[in-house]
């Protein structure tokens, strides 16, 4: 008999890490590792310092109310209503054990096993990992060239069976920020079946225009229709600490609520603490650390013409990734272990991000640039130059 976890794959992250077992990496080149998408630094000492003060309050290491603080709750309330330019309640937020914590919450409380949810592709692969354990189909929607999904597509993939679609935006894996009137498109689409529209996000902070990506919090009701998920992870260097947030219908939240009390309790106290006190302390910290990605975002866009000349393709850009198509003949699944020994570059393949068989996934790589600044991204960007092999020919493009 199969088990709910047998059902799905290995966990890319520890797989990719294996890669590393009996590579040895000369001082003068060291690995730079490129594989996850989580700021490698502690918070800020400023963040530490008030950490270290909640350490001494009784009630950080007390179970807390399950859907979160109810001050974090207000503050994320008035944080996302101010940014978006639409009314958001405290009761419409919900903290969670981080931002994959959301997704499963929300999709235990919309789902059933035999149901459907439209994930683009390539699809972020705890997602699709999630939807395989829940015993939910993860029905794929392609991209075209430009990574982003189109609303029209998806509407040919509805059935009496679906009930949700699931977007992230900046995009994980491809870094591809999509555009307002695909979100406006998509969310018409899912009011007009009866679904819900799932907006993963997480790398939101760090997209491109510092203003609102969407509008879609203006239009009346869009709580009936949109669910929005968030982390403080990256923002405010918490990924340890698990706290992300669901922001939705307060009777969907209801049952999230089911979920949280049986799975977490609640979210970590000095996470949601750590989080609140960002909110309020951290406004231009926090635009400083997005300016920062910005300028390694423009590294790799400005120095990527040595790997242009050798055939590779930046085929998206944005938050947290790059997604780079190479020009070899082997598939991506064999090209990432060869370039940490070869090139002393972890990456992720794409096969780790799309259905078996997809011809797309053998062609490209996701780089997650976070973890690196502005000079180690040149010399990643000199060492894949340097790799060689037989190459693909033009049929076997993406």
């Amino acid at each position: 008999m199969t088990s709910r976890t047998d059902a799905t794959f290995f966990p890319p992250i520890p797989e990719a890490q294996r890669w590393l077992k009996g590579v040895t990496f000369p001082p003068d080149r060291p690995l730079i590792n490129l594989s996850q998408a989580a700021p490698a630094e502690a918070p800020p000492p400023e963040m530490l310092t008030a950490m270290a003060g909640f350490l001494h309050e009784p009630a950080t290491h007390l179970y807390g109310p399950v859907l979160g603080l109810p001050d974090l709750r207000a503050a994320l309330a008035a944080d996302w209503a101010a940014h978006y330019g639409g009314p958001v309640a405290p009761e419409q937020v919900g903290i969670t054990q981080g931002c994959n914590q959301a997704f499963a919450a929300t999709l235990s409380a919309l789902t059933s096993e035999g149901a459907e949810v439209i994930l683009p592709v390539p699809w972020y692969f705890n997602h699709k990992m999630w939807l395989d354990m829940s015993g939910v189909r993860a029905v794929p929607l392609p991209t075209g060239a430009d990574l982003i999904p189109d609303a029209e597509a998806a509407r040919a993939l509805i059935t009496d069976r679906t009930r949700a679609i699931a977007l992230v935006t900046p995009n994980n894996p491809t870094g591809v920020e999509y555009p307002p009137e695909t979100l406006r498109a998509f969310f018409a689409l899912a009011r007009e079946h009866g679904l819900k529209l799932i907006v993963d996000e997480t790398y939101r902070d760090f997209h491109s225009r510092p203003g609102a990506p969407h509008d879609l919090l203006t239009t009346p009701g869009w709580d009936d229709t949109l669910i929005q998920l968030y982390s403080f992870s990256k923002a405010y260097r918490l990924t340890g600490h698990r706290v992300g947030a669901v922001i939705a219908n307060p009777d969907l939240l209801r049952q999230i609520e089911k979920f949280q009390d049986t799975v977490a309790i609640c979210a970590p106290t000095l996470g949601q603490k750590a989080a609140l006190w960002g909110l309020q302390n951290l406004g231009d910290w926090k635009d400083a650390q997005r300016q920062e990605i910005l300028r390694r975002r423009a590294a790799i866009a400005g120095g990527f013409g040595l790997l242009l000349d050798r055939g590779w393709r930046l085929r998206g850009l944005g938050a947290y990734f790059a997604y780079l198509e190479h020009p070899f003949a082997e598939g991506s699944a064999a090209l990432a272990p060869r370039l940490v020994r070869e090139a002393g570059v972890l990456t992720l393949p794409a096969t780790m991000f799309t259905p078996p068989g997809d011809a797309s996934g053998d062609r490209c790589l996701r780089v997650a640039f976070a973890n690196t600044d502005s000079a180690g991204l040149a010399r990643v960007l000199d060492r894949l130059a340097g790799v060689e092999g037989p190459l693909a020919t033009p049929s076997g493009a993406a």
